[in-house]
């Protein structure tokens, strides 16, 4: 019986001894192997396959390294000069951060459109949504959905703009309660500085607001209004716009080769709701003359719809990528959607440039009006004052060859982000000057 135990205890002893020098080996010699074989990987020793795809899924290809060889070089490149530019751009100057709420489609333009933002989550039905863009020295954050309702979420911010729709009875009471809200908060220090960036009324109508503003012994200090309104005088009060149908979920629209290069099948288009004894009906009466329409993609309706299907959507997103211009007849008002969403798609608006009923600026007293803003900025349209006008500058646009078209669409592209960029520098600029200025008073 004991030599039995005695042969146990021996043999258990000679296993754990070889454990042991197993282990040590691998510890002190395999650690050693692996270095060597990740500086080789480091080195070069296993490229990175040749041909592959710029965004190509690399599942399934582990080995893969985007950073290798030229295009490394140039994103360190890019990275470096990109930050001496910013440290440049901000020396000397005081950190200042600024929270947007937005509570009005045209919130969405401002941040995705004109500050080339992205909104966490992505998804446009989600209840909260956020995110942040640095201008210069200017901190933004954004926040928009359901969810951001007066009084339940916190307030961390000094400085806020707020995004308002005031273009009807409803609409101005929800954007009322928001104020109401936001006035408190500055009375109670919570807040020191407040813009609005309001969606006016088609008539600019808007007397409502004048009680918040500062100038009247209310608190909002500046106001970005929508439309041709008389208040604009560039001091407290400027203009904004309208830009693309966000609540109709118009994309942000990045240009191609095809978009720039293709000859388009239309000379024109118009898609839109056509109402009687408007100046629409006038032009759906000059489209037919002569067939004229048969030039153009023409799709109309008789009663306005306020959301789109993914197929009329899809539809006009194509009108516009396959006509060369897009007729822009006026509606309640001058300014439309379908100026902006032209201008994306590289499709030069013809701009009706005649004045809309209402209290907007009087082309008599305002030398640009209507489309101040556009005008001012050179947009590089084509204004009429009469859609009669039409049929010899679609007989002008046949003669037109391939290359001035393309060069005509770089150009338009080239100025919709230059416009956009400026509205992202001159906001900023304007809240930076206001806002820093009120606190060193």
């Amino acid at each position: 019986m004991r030599p039995t135990r005695k042969r146990l205890c021996l043999l258990l002893i000679a296993l754990y001894c070889l454990f042991s020098l197993y282990a040590a080996y691998h510890v002190f010699f395999g650690r050693q192997g692996r270095a060597v074989s990740l500086r080789g990987l480091r080195k070069g020793a296993a490229p990175a396959p040749e041909g592959r795809v710029r965004g190509q899924s690399t599942l399934g290809s582990e080995e893969w390294n985007p950073w290798e060889g030229d295009e490394k070089n140039d994103l360190q490149h890019r990275f470096k000069t990109s930050l001496q530019i910013l440290k440049k751009s901000t020396k000397g100057k005081t950190d200042f951060r600024v929270q947007i709420w937005g509570k009005a489609a045209i919130g969405l333009y401002l941040w995705e459109h004109i500050f080339e933002g992205l909104l966490d989550p992505t998804a446009v039905t989600a209840l909260w949504r956020e995110g942040s863009s640095i201008v210069g020295s200017t901190h933004y954050s954004f926040i928009t959905g359901p969810a951001v309702v007066p009084g339940y979420f916190s307030v961390d911010v000094s400085n806020v703009v707020l995004i308002l729709n005031g273009r009807e009875e409803a609409k101005v009471s929800f954007a009322t309660q928001w104020l109401l809200y936001v006035q408190n908060l500055v009375l109670t220090q919570k807040l020191q500085h407040v813009a609005v960036v309001l969606l006016g009324n088609e008539h600019c109508n808007n007397e409502w607001i004048n009680q918040f503003l500062k100038r009247n012994g209310g608190f909002v200090e500046l106001l970005f209004i929508i439309y041709d309104s008389p208040w604009i005088n560039d001091m407290d009060v400027f203009q904004w716009p309208l830009g693309v149908a966000t609540y109709r979920h118009f994309p942000v629209v990045e240009a191609s080769w095809s978009m720039l290069h293709n000859e388009r099948p239309y000379l024109c288009n118009f898609l839109g709701t056509v109402y009687e004894n408007s100046s629409r009906q006038a032009l759906m009466n000059i489209l037919k003359q002569d067939r004229i329409d048969k030039l153009c993609w023409v799709s109309v309706r008789d009663q306005w719809q306020p959301q789109e299907t993914n197929e009329s959507l899809k539809n006009y997103q194509e009108a516009l990528l396959q006509s060369d211009l897009t007729l822009c007849p006026v509606g309640v008002n001058t300014e439309c959607y379908r100026i902006y969403e032209a201008c994306s798609y590289g499709s030069v608006p013809v701009v009706e440039d005649v004045m809309t009923a209402g209290s907007c600026g009087n082309a008599s007293v305002y030398h640009n009006a209507p489309l101040q803003l556009l005008k001012s900025m050179d947009a590089p349209f084509i204004f009429i004052k009469n859609w009669k006008e039409l049929p010899a500058l679609l007989e002008k646009e046949k003669t037109i060859i391939l290359q001035e078209k393309i060069d005509r669409r770089k150009m338009l592209l080239h100025w919709y982000q230059h416009f956009k960029t400026e509205l992202k520098m001159r906001l900023t600029n304007i809240l930076e000057s206001s806002f820093l200025m009120n606190n060193k008073g």
